[in-house]
């Protein structure tokens, strides 16, 4: 999960100043003509009233998010109607359902076809967390893990109006940001998502260091039983396999042989 940044409380105070245009009066014989407001104001409102959600849905959750673009919710009042079959075409993505191991490469990479400005919706217990079925063997504990998560909308599976809150969430988000500040509008900013590796487990190759320095250090068990004395240090080694052993193997993988032959 994502660490929080040392100078949170101060960005999002400088997020929450206002703006410059408040403090600027109109007379008010031009009160019905002009119109002041800045770039940042009109850029994030255009935004944020036409922001085209990512059709991908994964377990039940997508039932809910689907329901929430049916008549009785209307997504279409947040100018969100349109949900794109193509992550080229869009810039939120409702992760809605339980996410497994083997899903996750498929996510990440369609998160880094999306061009930016892109946000991440996590939509149930499942996605944020794991859910019910966390202990699971094939079960991420949270897609943001892997992935940014902008918006957390808990429940299981949420209903239509929990959607619809963590929506207005984002919007409130998109409209606090500022084009210098932005990291999209910024030189090396914009982080591509290695895209993780799928064999007997997942494997993210952002991890490859921590990966390395566990896996590369002494065992635990040989390095206290030497600060013990050094007996059960002798007993965890390797011992060498007696030679009546090794006769037995290989008149057992003869044997094996000899039964595939026939």
């Amino acid at each position: 999960m994502a660490t929080v940044p040392p100078n949170f409380s101060e960005r999002k105070q400088e997020q929450l100043k206002p703006y410059l245009h408040d403090s600027i009066v109109v007379p008010d014989e031009l009160q019905a003509n002009v119109l002041i407001t800045t770039l940042d104001k009109v850029y994030n409102w255009s935004r944020k009233s036409s922001m085209w959600p990512l059709l991908f849905g994964l377990a039940c959750c997508a039932i809910e998010m689907i329901a929430t673009a049916a008549s009785r919710y209307d997504l279409a009042r947040f100018g969100m109607e349109v949900m794109r079959p193509s992550p080229r075409q869009s810039d939120l993505m409702i992760v809605s359902g339980t996410v497994t191991k083997k899903m996750v490469p498929a996510i990440v990479r369609i998160y880094n076809q999306m061009a930016e400005p892109r946000y991440v919706l996590a939509m149930g217990a499942c996605a944020t967390g794991g859910g019910p079925f966390k202990e699971g063997y094939n079960v991420v504990s949270g897609i943001d893990k892997y992935i940014p998560v902008d918006v957390y909308v808990p429940g299981c599976p949420p209903t239509p109006e929990a959607l619809i809150y963590g929506l207005l969430k984002v919007h409130e988000k998109v409209e606090r940001q500022s084009i210098l500040t932005v990291p999209w509008y910024r030189k090396d900013q914009s982080e591509f998502v290695p895209v993780p590796r799928l064999g007997p487990d997942i494997f993210d190759p952002r991890q490859v260091e921590l990966i390395r320095e566990t896996t590369m250090k002494k065992p635990v068990v040989a390095s206290v039983a030497a600060a013990d004395g050094g007996d059960a240090a002798h007993a965890a080694a390797p011992k060498e396999v007696s030679n009546a052993a090794k006769s037995r193997m290989e008149e057992a993988k003869q044997r094996a042989a000899a039964k595939r032959g026939a």
